[in-house]
């Protein structure tokens, strides 16, 4: 059995953490570069025109970039050892328990259930945590299969019995009513997975489809043709949309890294000594180098010096890529990939009005998963030279808990907060931007206690 990869998994814990402290943080005081940049301070009235990217932006892509990454190493065996049919059937079941939990998290949120939400709404808010937790944690090794699925069927009758009872505001259950940023994970699970199955012989017919999905996009705007009736069609509209495909931008290229990860700890595991045979750390330097210069520049809109002082520190990587010797190929395709994806999303910078999170561009697609390349391979540099131990194994602990860490915050300790009143503590701290920040410090660190406590009792949530 392959060993679990650490740097993807704190890839993936701090894109979840990041994702927390940015909707934790106080609203409306803290700079422009502390929230989304079509969202900014102080009414966060959304602006498609306005472009640039925050650290605020990189952290769904960096999060659907693990997502394609950990698909070759999830089903890669799977696609190998079980019948095709029972691979499907594993993927379609991922994509509707998305749906439900996109779904159902949603309506299990305090201030959907009612306007002025009361304490019987926030225990039940809490109670969808529990819900939640027996249908999503992976009881088996730990129960045993029979009560494993009993738990399940008593996690799914609860949590349908809520969504069909419970009086919700605004016409009761409404099943267009979900979270989008699941809904998006759910289409990435299901069409990334099935591509990655389609093409895992063949990577490049893989990267060919990209083109034919832009082309849909660009042709899709040309109203009466083929291409605008294929963009805007849809037999479940709740659950798919043809624009959520977009994001296979930065799934599939995630891909190509999972595959490498995959190859490289099949070897590792024949020759113990197929390691690099220089020190990293120039590499690393440099990715974060890239990382912090683009965000700065493209925030500032420095465009010029921001693509020379890009295209000068691509060129010094390259080099230093080339230094990390034969046994460290994979590690080279990670900085090609990252140069290649980072310059071509900087080339098409000027191309729909700048780069934005929302309306998204394709430079936006590019940069951030050249960029997830980069800051993946400082992390396997990282942690092949033992750097930040203990850190590391921090965010891989939260990273191997994503559900419940992206739902302990709203569905666990707000409303216990409320209950107990201890939410005010909280909103005290709204005054200032130190003090704002240090709120969202705050709340993030309890909800990773919280991850992290799950994760040490093995309490895993897999869809």
């Amino acid at each position: 059995m392959l060993k679990r990869s650490d740097s993807l998994d704190a890839l993936r814990g701090i894109a979840i953490l990041l994702m927390v402290l940015s909707g934790s943080v106080a609203f409306g005081i803290l700079p422009a570069w502390m929230y989304h940049a079509q969202v900014p301070p102080p009414y966060h009235v959304f602006k498609p025109d306005l472009p640039g990217i925050t650290w605020v932006d990189l952290v769904f892509p960096f999060f659907l970039f693990t997502m394609g990454a950990a698909f070759p190493l999830a089903l890669k065996k799977k696609t190998e050892t079980q019948p095709a049919g029972q691979v499907l059937w594993h993927i379609v079941q991922r994509y509707l328990l998305l749906v439900f939990f996109a779904i159902f998290t949603m309506h299990a949120r305090a201030w959907v259930m009612a306007d002025k939400p009361g304490p019987e709404d926030q225990w039940l808010s809490a109670s969808g945590f529990i819900m939640l937790f027996l249908v999503f944690t992976a009881w088996k090794p730990l129960l045993g299969n029979k009560l494993a699925l009993f738990l399940r069927v008593l996690g799914f009758l609860l949590a349908g019995l809520f969504l069909t009872v419970y009086p919700f505001k605004d016409g009761g259950f409404n099943i267009n009513r979900s979270d989008i940023i699941i809904i998006v994970l759910a289409n990435m699970a299901l069409f990334g997975s099935l591509i990655w199955w389609a093409t895992k012989n063949k990577p490049l017919w893989r990267i060919a489809i990209l083109p034919f999905i832009m082309a849909i996009f660009l042709a899709g705007k040309e109203a009466g043709s083929w291409n605008a009736a294929l963009f805007n069609w849809s037999p479940v509209p709740f659950m798919y949309k043809f624009y959520y495909l977009k994001y296979l931008f930065i799934v599939l290229p995630g891909t190509l890294a999972g595959e490498w990860l995959y190859a490289h700890a099949s070897e590792t595991r024949l020759h113990a000594d197929n390691q690099p045979s220089t020190k990293g750390f120039p590499i690393i330097l440099l990715s974060w180098a890239l990382l912090i210069s683009n965000l700065v520049y493209l925030f500032e809109r420095w465009l010029l010096v921001n693509l020379f002082l890009s295209l000068v520190l691509c060129g010094v990587l390259y080099i230093q890529g080339r230094k990390l010797g034969r046994t460290a190929i994979y590690l080279q395709r990670f900085v090609h990939a990252g140069i290649y994806l980072l310059l071509l999303g900087l080339f098409f910078e000027a191309y729909e009005g700048g780069i934005k999170k929302d309306y998204s561009t394709y430079s936006y697609y590019f940069v951030t998963s050249g960029l997830a390349f980069l800051v993946l391979l400082s992390f396997i540099l990282a942690e092949q030279a033992g750097y930040l131990k203990h850190f590391f194994r921090f965010l891989a602990g939260n990273g191997r808990n994503p559900m419940i860490a992206y739902t302990a915050g709203n569905l666990l300790l707000i409303p216990l907060m409320k209950l107990s009143h201890t939410e005010q503590w909280l909103d005290a701290m709204s005054s200032s931007p130190v003090s704002g920040f240090l709120r969202g410090i705050v709340f993030t660190c309890i909800v990773s206690l919280i991850t992290l406590a799950c994760t040490k009792k093995k309490l895993f949530w897999k869809t």
